[in-house]
């Protein structure tokens, strides 16, 4: 073994574990510490045994272990912690060593934290990792971005142990300064909660409006898996459904609680369209789908109230899923679209370089969302890297139109039956406004006008040349300024 070790990382919890196995798998020394020290004995005696592991019980100890520059790679519970470590660490710490926050951090934190430490001489690099615990210990998706002088020092340690697609090529590239980095895996997440949310929409509309059993569905998700959907979260929704009950011997899905939890990124990312000015309506559909399902005792009064139709199937079953399986991966691209969207929004406002293919392949492998279709969104952006939106890529235009007479029938279908389906139905509103012409907000600007004397712009004038009418013949010619937030 080393006598420096090649990286520290800090949090012994089950991603950070799985990490520096991973780590030590492919040849590097790994120095381990814990807050609760006792986790790095029990770490250091169990599944570190013999391996090229330095156990460390203080944060001085830790520093001094590793070989400079200093790579210190934290994996703790995102907000106050992460400052409370680098607060800690800081001290031992000489100019030019790195520190790595591997958790989900929210990107303005990231910003904040890669000018404060720029200002000590330190380089900071917030590192989006997906791919749960097996991606953390077999190659996850790692998304890194801060200061770009540090990335050449953490390149050979990320990239052998990433997720590698079929060519093997490494699902980790620098995305760029700042937050960049957590940005990107944030609008990850969004397509992920927008994602999740597509499959359970076709899941109710199989269980309740065509009275399939966990088996049968099963079957469904097993030839979904093998066209264009395939995909990670096919694939375990298709073990999902399949998984019995070894207390009760029925299907494990029919007796879980249909309460969500989340964490925040959907949040963040929907905020973050807000802010920006993007329309992402798919995505923010899925997080408000889980804010519902966690008024449990309220929809279940409800139900007892407030009357739908109940839900009934007399069509030809097969076929319609078909039409099914069409509408879920067209949904699916308006969601990625959406997302790609963002980023380029943030590229532009932050002054990032991303690069939308080598993300695209940096999500093909590894992380939660990986796809066989991202090989296809990797060629539109490599094709054209100023693509508008992802629909606008003939592959993606063929799709998305080609689907549009199953996708509006299942959507009816699921409207009539009074079956939910937010996320499916607004990637279709999306769609519809997206390639609409001429859409009604000129009536919204003359409303804006009338109360507000907001302004409006012409057809029949330049673009940026504003107007206000005197509507009651009250008003007078004065305006309010023109500005949008």
């Amino acid at each position: 073994m080393k006598e420096k070790a090649d990286i520290g990382l800090i949090g012994l919890a089950v991603m950070g574990e799985n990490l520096v196995l991973n780590m030590e798998s492919k040849g590097f020394t790994v120095a381990v510490f814990n807050r609760t020290v006792e986790k790095v004995d029990s770490f250091m005696n169990s599944r570190g045994a013999g391996k090229n592991f330095i156990g460390c019980h203080s944060i001085e100890e830790f520093v001094e272990s590793l070989a400079k520059p200093r790579k210190v790679m934290l994996l703790v519970k995102a907000g106050a912690p992460v400052d409370a470590f680098i607060e800690k660490v800081v001290p031992f710490l000489d100019k030019d060593d790195i520190i790595i926050d591997g958790g989900n951090s929210h990107f303005p934190d990231t910003v904040r934290r890669y000018e404060s430490l720029k200002a000590k001489g330190i380089r900071f690099i917030g590192t989006g990792v997906s791919g749960g615990e097996e991606g953390a210990l077999n190659g996850p998706s790692m998304m890194p971005g801060g200061h770009s002088e540090a990335w050449p020092h953490v390149k050979d340690i990320f990239q052998s142990i990433c997720a590698h697609v079929e060519d093997g090529s490494p699902c980790c590239e620098w995305v760029g300064e700042g937050g960049a980095g957590h940005f990107v895996k944030m609008v990850h997440n969004g397509i992920e909660y927008g994602d999740m949310q597509l499959i359970c929409e076709a899941y109710q509309i199989m269980a309740k409006g065509l009275g399939m059993s966990a088996d049968e569905m099963h079957e469904v998700f097993v030839e979904w898996n093998k066209g264009d959907l395939d995909s990670y979260l096919i694939e375990i929704t298709r073990d999902i459904l399949a998984k019995k009950d070894d207390e009760t011997g029925k299907p494990i899905v029919d007796i879980i609680l249909d309460t969500a939890g989340q964490k925040g990124t959907g949040k963040w990312t929907s905020q973050a369209g807000l802010d920006l000015g993007v329309g992402i309506p798919q995505i923010a559909e899925a997080v408000f789908a889980r804010c519902l399902s966690a008024v449990k005792e309220e929809r279940v009064a409800a139900s007892k109230v407030l009357s739908g139709p109940a839900p009934s199937f007399s069509g030809d079953k097969a076929a319609f899923i078909e039409q099914l399986r069409v509408a879920v991966f067209a949904a699916k691209i308006t969601s990625y679209a959406q997302g790609f969207q963002l980023m380029d929004a943030a590229a532009k406002e932050y002054g990032w370089d991303l690069k939308f293919g080598e993300i695209a392949l940096m999500w093909r492998g590894g992380c939660i969302i990986r796809a066989r279709f991202l090989v296809n969104i990797k060629e539109a952006f490599d094709n054209n890297p100023t693509l508008a939106n992802l629909m606008l890529d003939p592959y993606f235009t063929d799709v998305v139109v080609g689907a549009q007479s199953a996708w509006r029938n299942v959507v009816k279908s699921a409207i009539d039956m009074g079956i939910a389906v937010p996320a499916m139905s607004t990637a279709l509103n999306y769609y519809d406004s997206y390639r609409c012409e001429r859409l009604p907000a000129n009536l919204l600007q003359g409303q804006r006008d009338y109360f507000g004397a907001h302004t409006y712009e012409r057809t029949d004038k330049p673009r940026g040349e504003f107007f206000h009418t005197n509507w009651t013949g009250q008003g007078g010619s004065t305006s309010a300024s023109t500005y949008t937030v």
